[in-house]
């Protein structure tokens, strides 16, 4: 069984299990969240798609921890100009393991 979930703006596919990284949630390390914005919800070949959200569908999570993501390196030049700039950037995640999906 797996599950189509939204958080942080981003959506994920799910299953029981699984660990992912999302966008960083406001919960203490072994914490259970509940997240309640299931797209779609799906067993093999049987699928329920939500208009927007699947009604009374949710997901359970334990916050793993919290942590960040590679450095992304941002270079701009202006050719002949003598312009350049550099800036990088680490982007906060909170790893979920992916506990139960309930319809």
């Amino acid at each position: 069984m797996y599950a189509v979930i939204k958080t942080g703006g981003k959506q994920y596919r799910v299953a029981a299990g699984e660990k992912i990284k999302v966008e960083q949630i406001a919960a203490d390390v072994g914490q259970e969240i509940v997240i309640d914005q299931v797209l779609a919800v799906g067993n093999g070949a049987d699928i329920r798609v939500g208009t927007p959200l699947v009604s009374g569908a949710t997901v359970t999570a334990t916050v793993v921890s919290h942590g960040r993501g590679e450095k992304v390196r941002i270079f701009k030049l202006r050719r002949r100009k003598h312009y350049q700039k550099r800036q990088g950037h680490r982007q906060n995640f909170t790893e979920l393991q992916i506990g139960s999906i309930n319809v």
